[in-house]
């Protein structure tokens, strides 16, 4: 009853309603997750997703590894270091890790030497996220807007004031009015809207289906970045350059964290529900008895 009232409500409701303590609580939620994960079989898992998720108010972070066929979380630890990763590997069989064909991450060194120390032919299945290869871009779009915006001002010109988020979302869902405006500052010779235009540019290359044409785009588009005078898309291209054989197998898997965002949001609540947890295991555990996967067979004690 416990654990079936755990997942639909918060460890303190749960301890108030059946008249037992916090650490009774939590011991059985503890347990709950040990067996469950005794249970799991060494099944393959063929495309993963490793993702960082910030919890806390001091910038601690978590490594939550995701299975994206079956939306479930396959492994949590606490920060988001090479050590964390390392742990996850050794909960896999030799035939569980020639299993797996793509890995989704973003572009953080110690996640992507993990991987390529532990996985077979780990180059050839890596896939730098695209999300994060969109925030980058985005990054340097607002940054360009934000040096812009303060010579303009100076000059008495207010065009890019309160436009920091029309540069950064999607057109299409403007209001009629609004994406007509936006027409006429992209349409200008503005440096954020050659900054913008060059973003855009840059994320069309993940709708190639073949490689080849797909490297004659992004070597055309790294010509014109580079050439832009625009530092940060420059330094982006750059990055983007060198990392980019990790970026072009999306073409090959087509895979990306964002199919962890149902998984996501369950964790979002989970911390919510919780205002807080009393240790970082106890954040481990609800997230694997929230997210772990399963009808919850998995869990229960026989």
């Amino acid at each position: 009853m416990a654990i079936e009232w755990l997942k639909v409500a918060s460890q303190k409701a749960v301890s108030e309603q059946l008249k037992l303590t916090w650490d009774e609580i939590h011991g059985i939620q503890s347990r709950a997750v040990k067996r469950g994960l005794e249970r799991r079989k060494a099944e393959t898992v063929s495309r993963v997703g490793v993702d960082e998720k910030a919890f806390g108010k001091s910038h601690h972070y978590l490594t939550i590894v995701n299975d994206l066929v079956r939306g479930r979380v396959l492994y949590v630890a606490a920060e988001p270091e090479q050590s964390s990763l390392e742990g996850f590997w050794k909960t896999l069989t030799a035939e569980q890790l020639a299993g797996i064909e793509a890995i989704a991450m973003n572009m953080w060194d110690p996640y992507v030497n993990s991987t390529r120390e532990h996985l077979p032919e780990a180059n050839s299945k890596i896939v730098f996220d695209n999300f994060h290869i969109a925030q980058y871009l985005s990054q340097a779009v607002d940054e360009v807007r934000w040096k812009e915006q303060r010579t303009l001002k100076e000059a008495g010109d207010d065009r890019l004031t309160g436009t920091r988020y029309d540069w950064l979302g999607n057109p299409t869902k403007m209001e009629p009015k609004d994406r007509k405006e936006f027409a006429e500052l992209r349409n200008s010779g503005l440096k954020t809207a050659r900054a913008w235009a060059l973003k855009e540019t840059a994320m069309s290359f993940f709708e190639y289906r073949y490689e080849r044409p797909a490297r004659k785009h992004f070597r055309g588009w790294h010509g014109w970045a580079t050439r832009s005078r625009l530092k940060p898309m420059i330094e982006t291209a750059g990055m983007m350059k060198r990392r980019f054989e990790n970026i072009i197998t999306y073409l090959r898997h087509r895979i990306t964290n964002a199919a962890s965002e149902s998984i996501n949001s369950k964790i979002q609540w989970v911390k919510y529900t919780a205002r807080g947890f009393r240790n970082k295991q106890n954040l481990l555990d609800a997230i694997y008895l929230h997210c772990g996967g399963g009808s919850g067979n998995w869990l229960r004690s026989h």
